[in-house]
């Protein structure tokens, strides 16, 4: 195990052998860390956090910490995080709080980037990325292979899809469609289909060109979303049916 002299690990902590702790980190004593995780400096690891394998820990994050909710009485809520995130300089995640669950929890291979911010009881998927300064409030859901834009807030209670790319600066206050390209250059808008994006990830032209007929269908055609979304059901492929699931199951409505 390599802890430097100057880093202060709690009783209690569960650190393996293979982790690297760094100068000046402070680890609580109710924080478990996976194999071969690596804390630079500085780095805080605070209340019940467990976290997964191989995630590094950059100078000035805060982990786990009390929830910024003046409802938060000390209850001892938690943290979860699975295995090879990157979470760069200055990023704070909280804890859950009691009315919310108790829970935040972050998947694995994402990448949050410098004064990123993840609010209590959020959820983050997997293959994700919050770029410089995206704010999550409260118990906000960011599905899998979702990236939100730098300087970009998202209200309590919202869901940004798989797969959607919001553009940096948006303030997202209603749930951004799954696979959609979503920015604001006036007003927030959806602009179609990540299409870049979900190419890089795999997606097939045929895929693709289903995609585009049910934002067309969504965004374009002259039919209110009930009318759209029987179209969208008619749509062949699992990619249709789940965009159609996502706007029925929305409580703050979505970003069209």
């Amino acid at each position: 195990m390599s802890i430097h002299s100057s880093a202060v690990v709690a009783e209690g902590a569960v650190v393996p052998d293979s982790c690297t702790v760094g100068p000046f980190s402070t680890i609580g004593p109710d924080v478990v860390l996976g194999e071969n995780c690596k804390l630079i400096s500085h780095v805080v690891l605070e209340g019940r956090t467990l976290i997964g394998a191989r995630n590094v820990f950059h100078p000035f994050c805060a982990v786990g910490v009390a929830p910024q909710d003046l409802k938060y009485g000390g209850e001892p809520t938690a943290l979860m995080m699975g295995d090879d995130n990157t979470i760069r300089e200055n990023v704070t995640i909280s804890r859950g709080t009691a009315e919310g669950g108790g829970t935040t929890r972050i998947g694995s291979h994402n990448l949050l980037m410098a004064s990123a911010h993840v609010g209590h009881d959020s959820e983050v998927g997997s293959h994700c990325i919050l770029a410089n300064a995206a704010t999550l409030a409260g118990h906000v859901t960011i599905e899998d292979y979702a990236t939100v834009g730098a300087f970009s807030p998202v209200h309590q209670f919202c869901t940004v899809g798989r797969y959607a790319f919001i553009g940096g600066g948006t303030i997202v206050t209603q749930d951004v469609l799954p696979f959609s390209l979503t920015s604001a250059r006036r007003e927030n808008k959806a602009f179609g289909i990540n299409k870049i994006g979900l190419a890089r990830r795999g997606f097939s032209t045929e895929r693709l060109h289903t995609l585009q007929k049910a934002f067309r269908l969504l965004l374009a055609a002259k039919m209110n979303t009930s009318q759209a979304l029987e179209k969208i059901r008619e749509l062949d492929g699992e990619d249709a049916a789940l965009l159609a699931a996502f706007i029925e199951r929305s409580g703050r409505g979505v970003i069209k």
